[in-house]
């Protein structure tokens, strides 16, 4: 009699084939979605930059100026025309920039693009800090020492004295160190308006001694520092001075015990050491 064995769950049985894994397969499924997403997320950039460059809502139509004294608001527009119209992503800003730089009053410009029509201008201007004497031309010239621009009937605010010799440097740039010691001596006058207001030029032709040309076009030496100190004792001086000498051409104060006074048309005479001193 047939005896029916238990089925043993060690073996299998011979017509159940084993399942493969194909992992090759999951990989490439996930590139090609991959790429999928890039190809479309490309065509929505690509949309997207096409709609921006085209659109009509980024045209430039606004250009906003601050920080501008001298140039006037007009003048910065005439300059930058080009930009009105033009898309705000590709307007030529570098180029806009440079158009402003070389505006006799600019120092400095910054462009900035402001969404989604306008542009924004800051401007450095530069400042006059005096009046110099080149080529016998009257010059304004900047805290640089860079010419900005002839004097003329449009700058007549800037009531300062010319100054002289200071001779022209490279460019438009004039000689630094005589440029320096006129703005020294500027500073220092600047301090005392009752003072300031007798000087009509300033001399720099020496390095070494600054010449103050007064009001009544004495010529005061004062040297390289101690300009009010000494330019105030001339003023204290002046009416004892004109009892020996009537007509008086220059007066050297460089010294602190001597006065040197040079008439007009004659031979210098030395007076007595100040305060009486002998």
């Amino acid at each position: 009699m047939p005896v029916s064995a238990p089925a043993d769950k060690r073996f299998r049985r011979a017509h159940v084939r084993p399942t493969r894994h194909r992992p090759w397969r999951s990989r490439w499924l996930k590139l090609l979605a991959g790429a999928a997403i890039i190809v479309v997320l490309a065509f929505g950039v690509f949309g997207v930059a096409g709609y921006a460059l085209s659109s009509k809502r980024l045209a430039i139509q606004r250009i906003a100026v601050s920080g501008n004294v001298r140039v006037s608001t007009g003048e910065v527009h005439s300059l930058l025309g080009g930009l009105i119209g033009a898309n705000l992503l590709t307007a030529d800003i570098d180029a806009s920039r440079q158009r402003l730089n070389e505006s006799k009053w600019v120092a400095d410009a910054e462009i900035r693009r402001v969404f989604p029509a306008s542009i924004a201008v800051g401007l450095t201007e530069r400042r006059a800090v005096m009046l110099g004497r080149i080529e016998e031309d009257v010059r304004l010239i900047d805290q640089k020492g860079d010419i900005i621009d002839n004097f003329g009937p449009d700058y007549a605010e800037f009531d300062l004295p010319i100054v002289d010799g200071l001779g022209p440097g490279a460019g438009l740039r004039v000689d630094p160190e005589r440029f320096a010691l006129a703005r020294r001596a500027l500073a220092a006058l600047q301090s005392r308006a009752d003072l300031a207001k007798r000087v009509s030029q300033i001399d720099v032709s020496d390095r070494r001694d600054v010449v103050l040309v007064l009001e009544d076009s004495v010529l005061v030496h004062v040297g390289v520092d101690r300009f009010i100190e000494r330019l105030q004792s001339y003023v204290e001086l002046a009416a004892a001075l004109r009892e020996r000498v009537p007509d008086i051409d220059y007066v050297d104060m460089r010294y602190d015990d001597r006065v040197f006074v040079g008439p007009r048309h004659q031979e210098h005479v030395v007076p007595p050491r100040r305060g009486g001193r002998k």
